[in-house]
């Protein structure tokens, strides 16, 4: 079956996949949740993993260092639309959401995380009424997400134009508060400086003692998380990158060493490199 993996497109691609082959007990697997295990849909609240990907994990996680989920969606929302928790297979799963803010670790099914910044609660009681100064509710909605709020443009008539005319007053918002603002597919989020995927992920990788790394993602979100493989591959750590590709963001599929077509080409990708490092 290893014939049967797409092939990275860049030489430290390929130096990762052969390190997470040869070594895949060594190996930490991070992937993004919406976008990349789950589709985007218009209401995040519906979006839940792609019918192969829990099996897939399961298949893959016995057999590498340590399987992450790494997402900006609390971490127990995450866990309950992927549907991770109480399956065989995915004992050691963690799940880091809120970048890092919070951790699930399925070995004892609880939740960690680090008290909520106050600029957060002063931007949720701001951002209705000044969305509707902006004269910006058609079809905009704002997403509670604890830790951090975003307001969504998918729904809008001009999806594009309303992110537009939105990204420069929300920056200001969020600077004003103590926040920064994270520009995503059709979505704006301010979130508390200081957290992303990448801090995340190095964190994590460390913690772990991997001697190689996977990180897959869809979308702006996630290019701190390819930085920090870049960085690892430059410190001698292996790493492959991989873009589950919507063709919506070309920035991070340009950095990806392998692109994939969506969820579905991610979950065949898992599916496939479980089999190989199981020696199918």
């Amino acid at each position: 079956m290893v014939n049967s993996l797409p092939h990275p497109t860049t030489s430290a691609g390929r130096d990762g996949l052969a390190a997470i082959l040869a070594r895949p007990q060594e190996t930490v697997v991070a992937l993004d949740f919406d976008g990349t295990l789950a589709d985007i849909v218009p209401d995040p609240e519906s979006a839940r993993a792609h019918p192969g990907a829990v099996a897939a994990l399961a298949a893959l996680a016995p057999r590498v260092a340590s399987v992450a989920v790494v997402t900006g969606r609390p971490a127990g929302v995450a866990v309950r639309h992927g549907g991770f928790a109480g399956v065989p297979g995915l004992e050691r799963l963690v799940v880091l959401g809120h970048y890092g803010a919070e951790r699930w670790d399925a070995a004892t099914g609880t939740v960690q995380a680090a008290p909520v910044p106050p600029g957060v609660a002063a931007v949720r009681a701001e951002l209705p009424g000044f969305l509707d100064r902006a004269g910006a509710w058609q079809g905009v909605w704002i997403e509670e997400k604890g830790r951090a709020v975003a307001v969504h443009t998918r729904r809008a008539a001009d999806p594009e134009g309303a992110f537009e005319a939105l990204k420069g007053p929300l920056t200001d918002l969020a600077t004003g508060h103590g926040l920064v603002l994270e520009p995503g597919r059709m979505v704006l989020e301010l979130r508390p400086p200081g957290v992303d995927k990448g801090v995340a992920l190095a964190s994590y990788v460390r913690e772990a003692g991997a001697g190689s790394v996977l990180y897959a993602g869809d979308d702006l979100g996630d290019l701190p998380a390819f930085a920090a493989v870049e960085k690892l591959r430059a410190d001698g750590t292996p790493g492959l990158l991989v873009c589950s590709d919507s063709g919506e963001v070309p920035e991070l599929s340009d950095r990806a060493d392998l692109s994939v077509p969506g969820p579905a080409g991610v979950v065949d990708f898992l599916t496939t490199l479980a089999e190989a490092v199981r020696g199918d």
